[in-house]
C-alpha cells in the first residue's frame, strides 16, 4: 500500500470504535500530500465533520505561546534567560526549603521551572477545567502561591509554564493574551480559526470520551480518569466563555489546517534560523523525561533515541492535546502531520497517534 492507502485504513479502523470524528492532513516538502475528515463532529446529531471543523486544541496551544515567545525573542522584546519576575513582579513562587529562586523564559518553554499540574492552590484554572469569571493575571496570583515542585533547572515536568509565559507576553504586549498571540502568529499566519474563544457553535466538534464499544458523549462538566487513580473535570463549554482566563496551556480552539500553517512555518523561515533550531532540538540535557528516548525542545518532544522511544525517526518533534489532538514535525524528510480528532484521550496519544504516525513513516 501506498501512503494514502495505508493512511486511509487507519482511519477507517479507528473511526466510530475510538474516534467519533478527525481532520487528518500530511505535508512534504511542501506539498499536501494527505487531506481527509472523516467521522462525526456531532454523532448525535449526524453532524459529519468537515476540513474546516473546529476542534478544542488543549495542550496544542501551547506550541502556539512558545513559538509567539520566541518570535518576540527574535524581535529583541525578551530573551530567554530573562526573570519572570521583571515582567510579572507579583509572580515568585516559592521552593520547598523557604528560597525565591529565579524562574527565566528557558525554563518556561523547557518545563523545568517547577511549575507543574500536580497539587495546584484552590482556585486555580488549570485551562480545560470549569473556571470561576477572572482574569489571567488573577490566575496567574493564585499560582504563585504554589510551592515549586523542584528549583528551576534541576528537573523536568509538565505543568502550567506556558500559562505563566502567556502571562508574560500579555503583559509586555500590554494587551490579553489573545491579542499579543495575534499579533505575532496566528495573524501573520492566517490562522483565522484559532482563538480562545469559539462563536461559530455550527462548526465546533462535540467532545467524546474513550469508551467501550464506542466513544461517550462528554457531559458539562465531565469527570476523566486522567491517570490511574486521577480523576480531572473538563469543561466542554469553556471555550464559549468570554470572562474564564485565556490559558497558554490548555485555552485555545482551531482547525487542523491553522495548526498546518504553523508548522509549515516553522520548518521554513518564519523564526531566524538559529532561533529555530534550538526550538527543535534537545533543550533539557540530560533531565530525564518519563517518555523514554525523548528529551524537550521549546516546542514538544524532541526524539533522540530510536529504539528506546518506539518513534521512527531521531530528531521528529511531536506533541498532543488531551481533548484528542496531535502533531508531528520531522526536519530530516520535512514531513509535516497534523492529526486532530474530537476524542478524549485516544486522539492526543492513544493507539490511533500511532498508527497515523507509522502509516506516514513506514
Amino acid at each position: 500500500m501506498d501512503l494514502t492507502e495505508r493512511v486511509n485504513a487507519a482511519i477507517d479502523a479507528a473511526t466510530d470504535s475510538r474516534i467519533v470524528g478527525c481532520v487528518v492532513l500530511v505535508r512534504r516538502g511542501g506539498r499536501l500530500i494527505f487531506s481527509r475528515a472523516a467521522g462525526f463532529a456531532d454523532r448525535e446529531q449526524a453532524w459529519p465533520v468537515a476540513e474546516n471543523t473546529i476542534f478544542r486544541l488543549a495542550s496544542v496551544t501551547k506550541p502556539i505561546v512558545a513559538t509567539t515567545a520566541l518570535r518576540m525573542i527574535d524581535l529583541g522584546l525578551l530573551s530567554l534567560d530573562d526573570n519572570v519576575a521583571s515582567y510579572l513582579p507579583y509572580f515568585t513562587p516559592k521552593a520547598a526549603d523557604g528560597s525565591t529562586p529565579d524562574i527565566t523564559i528557558r525554563h518556561l518553554l523547557t518545563h523545568t521551572s517547577g511549575i507543574t499540574y500536580d497539587n495546584p492552590p484552590l482556585g486555580v484554572a488549570l485551562g480545560a477545567d470549569p473556571s470561576q469569571p477572572m482574569p489571567l493575571t488573577e490566575n496567574l496570583r493564585r499560582l504563585s502561591h504554589a510551592t515549586l515542585a523542584f528549583l528551576p533547572g534541576t528537573a523536568w515536568h509538565y505543568g502550567m509554564s506556558i500559562d505563566v509565559l502567556g502571562g508574560v507576553l500579555a503583559a509586555i504586549n500590554k494587551s490579553d493574551l489573545e491579542g499579543v498571540i495575534a499579533n505575532y502568529v496566528t495573524g501573520p499566519l492566517h490562522m483565522d480559526d484559532t482563538h480562545f474563544l469559539v462563536t461559530d457553535k455550527t462548526r465546533l466538534a462535540h467532545p467524546y470520551g474513550d469508551g467501550t464499544p464506542r466513544p461517550f458523549r462528554m457531559s458539562e462538566p465531565q469527570a476523566i480518569e486522567n491517570a490511574p487513580g486521577k480523576v480531572e473535570m473538563f469543561s466542554p463549554r469553556r471555550i464559549f466563555q468570554t470572562d474564564t482566563p485565556q490559558s497558554g496551556g490548555a485555552g485555545m480552539a482551531g482547525t487542523a489546517s491553522d495548526l498546518m500553517k504553523l508548522l509549515e512555518a516553522l520548518r521554513g523561515g518564519f523564526l531566524k534560523l538559529a532561533t529555530r533550531d534550538e526550538a527543535f532540538s534537545n533543550q533539557i540535557g540530560a533531565l530525564p523525561r518519563d517518555d523514554a528516548g525523548q528529551k524537550f525542545g521549546f516546542l514538544g518532544a524532541v526524539v533522540e533515541d530510536t529504539a528506546a522511544s518506539g518513534w521512527p525517526v531521531a530528531g521528529m518533534l511531536h506533541w498532543g492535546g488531551i481533548w484528542g489532538n496531535n502533531w508531528i514535525l520531522d526536519p530530516a524528510s520535512a514531513t509535516t502531520v497534523v492529526v486532530y480528532t474530537n476524542t478524549m484521550r485516544e486522539g492526543c496519544n492513544g493507539p490511533f497517534r500511532d498508527e497515523i504516525r507509522d502509516a506516514v513513516f513506514a
